[in-house]
């Protein structure tokens, strides 16, 4: 497609798990399916895309997570998906409800509405001091009061991929319902809700996927479904339906023997050898996201910096993924992230920029008749270790948020 530019150069996007660049045939797609809804109206597109809304989509959805087409629903993102379906879970106070410190704000509000209304417990499943998932206590803990085990698949706060097919080993032959946010993992890594044993598998479609916002999807057992969630509109299926068969037309994962699969290492590199920055930490396994924030400096203001100079990441906030060890100080941090339409050119773009602005910020903050001494400073000067670093590692002790009364 045709990428954005900066100055005349080609903008490095480093936010795939922000919002994807929609490649040049699903935009298309999208502004022809606009247009023809603005002018005849939704009915009329609707007949039009009558295969494609009600067969294709389905089809493309099953192949891409390994389920039959008919137990696929389409959202209007992932989020509403799951509230959705979780809503509608019976439940008593004698109940619990596992969840994770990777849950996304807009589930774990889901969660807190269901426990305030049934009066359950709502758990939060420990992690290990390597910021793995505790399975040995999820294991001890199991009894056939887990009602619903809610785990992300790829966190959207530093990129941990935790075991979710280990943890539907575990849940097996157990009464709980097992949700998985593949929100963040769909389009970058291989997806199998079949062999995850999952029973509620959803995903948005914006992301990896590149394709429209406002429309998501989900896997969802027979029974458990009820067809509540907001649809979305049928210009951004059928623009998702194109991203799909471009997906799977190119096989396109953005590791294993693709040309693109050293630019995370290339990131890390980047932000490891930029004086001052530090890495958050990801667990034992990582997809193509990375988060790291500097000591002085305000994520807000190297985001801004970074955006200046035509390269483009996200800054997260603690109240996106409230239950995160990363976000518990309150600091903020910047999110990067890497897919198959980046080059080894945006990293070296991004390093450059990122030096770039940590010294104009730190010019700018020096006092009077100190900034030209600024550049100076040796790096290994460049400011403290964050907060985030300073603090011991510990384990996570078991933490049941309240139960209602």
């Amino acid at each position: 497609m045709n990428a954005p530019t900066y100055h005349g150069e080609r903008t490095a996007h480093l936010n795939t798990a922000g919002t994807g660049r929609m490649p040049d045939d699903v935009l298309a797609v999208l502004a022809d399916c606009t247009a023809l809804d603005d002018r005849f109206g939704q009915a009329a597109l609707e007949e039009s895309l009558g295969d494609v809304l009600h067969t294709q989509v389905h089809e493309r959805i099953g192949g891409l997570l390994g389920v039959p087409a008919g137990d696929t629903v389409l959202a209007a993102g992932a989020a509403e998906a799951f509230e959705a379906v979780v809503s509608g879970i019976a439940l008593g106070p004698s109940d619990r409800i596992w969840t994770t410190p990777h849950e996304g704000v807009a589930n774990l509000t889901a969660l807190h509405a269901l426990r305030d209304r049934t009066r359950c417990a709502l758990e939060v499943v420990p992690l290990r001091a390597d910021g793995g998932l505790d399975l040995d206590w999820m294991r001890a803990h199991l009894d056939e009061d887990v009602a619903l085990v809610s785990v992300v698949h790829v966190s959207s706060a530093c990129g941990t991929v935790n075991p979710v097919e280990a943890v539907g080993r575990l849940l097996a032959g157990h009464r709980a319902r097992y949700a998985v946010d593949a929100s963040h993992s769909v389009g970058q890594l291989p997806v199998d809700a079949a062999r995850t044993g999952c029973h509620l598998l959803t995903a948005d479609g914006w992301r990896f996927l590149r394709g429209p916002q406002g429309v998501g999807f989900a896997y969802v057992v027979p029974g458990l479904w009820d067809g509540l969630a907001q649809a979305p509109a049928p210009a951004a299926v059928a623009a998702l339906n194109t991203a799909l068969a471009r997906h799977t037309d190119a096989d396109s994962l953005p590791y294993g023997d693709h040309p693109y699969e050293d630019l995370l290492p290339r990131l890390r590199a980047a932000v490891e050898g930029t004086p001052g920055m530090e890495l958050l930490a990801s667990g034992p396994e990582q997809a193509g996201i990375l988060a790291f924030r500097h000591g002085e400096i305000p994520a807000a203001a190297i985001r801004r910096g970074l955006a200046r100079r035509g390269v483009v990441l996200w800054k997260t906030v603690a109240h996106e993924n409230p239950l995160h060890p990363a976000g518990q100080d309150g600091a903020t941090a910047l999110r990067a992230s890497v897919h198959r339409d980046n080059t080894a050119e945006d990293i070296d773009r991004f390093r450059q920029a990122l030096g770039e602005v940590l010294l104009e910020e730190r010019r700018a903050a020096a006092p009077a008749g100190i900034a030209e001494a600024v550049g100076a400073v040796e790096a290994a000067d460049f400011g403290p270790p964050s907060p985030y670093r300073a603090r011991p590692v510990r384990r996570r002790g078991h933490l049941t948020l309240h139960r209602a009364t």
